[in-house]
């Protein structure tokens, strides 16, 4: 059960109502994890804004989903694991490729770089080195590129963290986190 519940949709107004609506209209319904963040509506603000700039961002929609379910297993995240995984599908990702990222591995190399670049990114607290940009640099990715990884992982950071403080109520099929193997 959910330690914070949900801003219920109906009782909203003004900016709150309208960012709810949004929600809705994206969704078919507040999900859990918006009507939690709804009870700041600068917060749910900052996290709609996040997620639409990302998704017109260069590292393109697949390789955001893989990044996603990568930092969600390595923070223990059983939401955003969850949602993630629904999402990337639907991104065309398949499940094997969905579930190595969860692994923080990928089949392909330019992918392998950025996944492991943003969990090191997750598990250094961004205390990286100058090897770790070389690296995406190599694989093909430009500043701008990994400015976008960067900014993922934040944001990544932000939702796995209300999910988990509040312990979210995951409104899609389950995916357990589980440990990323070395």
């Amino acid at each position: 059960m959910s330690r914070l519940t949900p801003y219920p949709h109906d009782k909203a107004t003004g900016s709150r109502k309208g960012l709810m609506d949004a929600v809705k209209q994206q969704f078919g319904g507040v999900i859990n994890m918006f009507g939690t963040v709804a009870h700041s509506p600068a917060a749910l603000e900052s996290m709609l804004g996040s997620f639409a700039a990302l998704g017109k961002g260069r590292l393109g929609a697949a390789l955001g989903e893989q990044i996603a379910v990568a930092v969600a297993n390595a923070n223990g995240c059983e939401y955003c694991l969850s949602a993630h995984t629904v999402l990337g599908k639907k991104a065309g990702v398949s499940a094997e490729t969905m579930e190595e990222a969860r692994q923080g591995r990928s089949a392909d190399p330019r992918s392998q770089a950025a996944i492991v670049f943003a969990l090191k990114v997750v598990e250094t607290r961004a205390h990286i080195e100058t090897s770790d940009l070389e690296s995406l640099r190599a694989a093909g990715f430009d500043d701008e590129e990994i400015v976008e990884i960067v900014a993922h992982v934040a944001l990544n950071l932000f939702t796995n963290y209300v999910n988990v403080a509040f312990d979210v109520d995951v409104d899609f099929p389950s995916v357990k986190p589980r440990r990323a193997a070395a």
